[in-house]
């Protein structure tokens, strides 16, 4: 009798988060049906949640360590490759740990991504982590920190079926984030009025209520327009603004100079639909903001999500269902990469770098001597390697190859370190240039709910990491876990905005949000109810400038080029190896 079992999991592709059940036959995944229970997906999923799993057991996975030599990769055993690269980071971190940095992996399960910041930190005494959330929705991270104080959505998914009105900016959820496209369709259901802005007619727009259509780049000077016409119609939240935040008399100068005429001029919309949004975005008694890339995607993205601040403060639309601002995380566990400290300014739970009291915190629970000084972001580590000043890099999931924009300056950065390792499921752009390949297990098979063994040969990320801390002299009682449980704990004395997190909680399908203090509190998703996250509990409004692009169409190069996701492909490595998906939407 042949026996299929279904094992829960969570997709592994956009920052949704939709519940699936691999279909496991013999031991191996042949399939996903939805997970009906899942608060998030409530049993739907997109192509990719459907056929994503297609990649798991490919033949061409890498099985074996792979070592260049002479340009050329040769196959190698554990215990060498380990042994190379443990010999190499200690080598150059003992002469100066400020020459070694590390990519996290935002696809990966928490506990992989916090052994990889502390990998970086214990072994090597280096502040140099980072991941792609640096080039996706970092400026998220600054943004409603130094708004809010905590640099994340303010509001549960189905907050948003809640929603009167639906202010979305740069965010094409109906491709980029199916199921979340999902509930706007809902929340409309339920009477709001959808209004979408992009500079492209996406199939988001095509659902909206009313679209409108702006030029790339000019986010802060149609938010504070908008700001202005509130405040010129006496629209604001007295309120709210004096009891729960500080900054709006800078505000509202600053604002003075973005009248209906100039900003139509900067942004090419017409004024009365400036003073349409604005009025309806006011008047409405519950407004929520939804954004993603589009906006966050810029030299100036930071500024963008802080001006989506200024415009829920201004009109008292947070810490209540159906309000707030609401990003869409760009990759399956962007924002778990950063809850793990995979950030050159924070550790774990966003403890700062910088307070010399947290640093000090970490030395004594790390046994480590680290600096209270931030380290190199991603696009920092990517140009020290470049100028010869980073001497070795560890990349962990990421393919900065395909997906960096200068591809031509990340490939002669990687080509001038001295040792580049790459710890991947597949031979990725990037893990062709590596000099040392290190098998992982992938989705399925760690952490999370196990459903199927790695590949004979591919070892637990977290495993390997452990495995290079000890050879480079870390007492293995300081590196050493017996499953990822024990990881997890770890991270709940690290970080009290997860202390009250346990196995226990985690294995029901009902939701759990942090912060999450303690094994009482009801971890509820809505933000910033009473008080904002600031030591002081206000809010902070800022006074932004319009800056528009930094590069800007000439004779040269008279084309305006912007980038955009498909529903049926996501990330190169995983959705290309997927033929179901691959036949919609050819790559190659």
């Amino acid at each position: 009798m042949v026996e299929i079992k279904y094992v829960p999991t969570i997709c592994p592709y956009c920052g949704t988060g939709c519940g699936l059940n691999f279909v496991v036959k013999d031991d191996k995944i042949v399939g996903v049906e939805p997970y009906k229970r899942h608060p998030v997906n409530e049993g739907k999923v997109c192509p990719k949640g459907n056929f994503g799993y297609e990649f798991i057991n490919r033949e061409d996975r890498l099985t074996t360590p792979l070592i260049k030599e002479n340009g050329e990769f040769r196959e190698a055993s554990w215990d060498e490759a380990l042994d190379l690269v443990a010999n190499k980071l200690k080598e150059v971190s003992d002469d100066d740990p400020n020459k070694v940095g590390f990519y996290a992996c935002a696809r990966s399960p928490n506990e992989n991504i916090y052994i990889t910041q502390k990998l970086a930190r214990v072994a090597c005494g280096t502040q140099n982590v980072d991941h792609c959330a640096r080039i996706c929705h970092g400026p998220t991270v600054a943004g409603l920190a130094t708004t809010f104080g905590s640099g994340a959505m303010t509001n549960g998914f189905d907050s948003i079926k809640e929603a009167d009105y639906i202010f979305c900016i740069g965010s094409n959820n109906m491709e980029a984030h199916p199921l979340f496209g999902r509930k706007l369709i809902q929340a409309q259901k339920n009477g709001a009025k959808l209004v979408v802005l992009d500079p492209r007619y996406t199939p988001t727009a095509k659902i909206a209520d009313e679209y409108v259509q702006f030029k790339t780049g000019t986010d802060v000077a149609l938010m504070n327009g908008m700001i202005k016409v509130i405040i010129d119609n006496d629209l604001q939240d007295d309120e709210f603004i004096k009891n729960r935040t500080k900054g709006f008399d800078e505000l509202k100068e600053t604002v003075q100079k973005y009248d209906l005429e100039t900003v139509s001029e900067i942004t090419h919309i017409a004024p009365e639909v400036i003073e349409e949004l604005a009025i309806e975005y006011a008047k409405a008694d519950k407004a929520a903001i939804v954004y993603s890339l589009g906006i966050t995607e810029h030299s100036h993205g930071a500024d963008n999500v802080m001006s989506t601040a200024n415009l829920a403060m201004l009109t008292g639309n947070i810490g209540r269902e159906g309000t707030g601002v609401n990003p869409l995380r760009g990759q399956n566990n962007v924002q778990g990469a950063c809850d793990m400290g995979a950030l050159p300014s924070d550790y774990v739970g966003y403890r700062k770098v910088a307070d010399q009291e947290t640093t000090d915190w970490f030395n004594e629970y790390y046994g480590t001597n680290l600096p209270a000084k931030p380290g190199l972001t991603l696009v920092e580590m990517m140009n020290a390697a470049h100028a010869g000043d980073l001497k070795v890099l560890y990349i962990h999931g990421e393919d900065p190859v395909l997906s960096d924009a200068d591809i031509k300056h990340t490939k002669e950065a990687l080509a001038n370190l001295d040792m580049l390792i790459v710890q991947e499921l597949f031979m990725t752009d990037t893990a062709q240039c590596a000099d040392v390949v290190l098998p992982a297990a992938g989705w399925g098979e760690q952490c999370l709910h196990k459903a199927q063994e790695p590949p004979e040969g591919a070892m637990l990320d977290w495993k390997i990491m452990e495995e290079i801390a000890v050879r480079m002299g870390v007492p293995r009682e300081k590196f050493h876990y017996e499953s990822a449980e024990e990881i997890f704990e770890e991270i709940r004395e690290c970080a009290p905005i997860f202390a009250g997190m346990n196995r226990e909680r985690l294995d029901t399908p009902e939701a759990l949000h942090w912060p999450c203090p303690s094994v009482d509190d009801p971890c509820q998703p809505l933000m910033h109810k009473d008080k904002f996250a600031h030591p002081d509990g206000l809010g902070i409004f800022q006074a932004l400038e319009h800056r528009g692009p930094v590069e800007v169409p000439d004779e040269e190069y008279p084309l305006l080029l912007t980038t955009t996701r498909v529903l049926f492909h996501y990330h190169a490595a995983m959705t290309r190896r997927c033929k179901t998906l691959d036949n919609e939407v050819k790559t190659g």
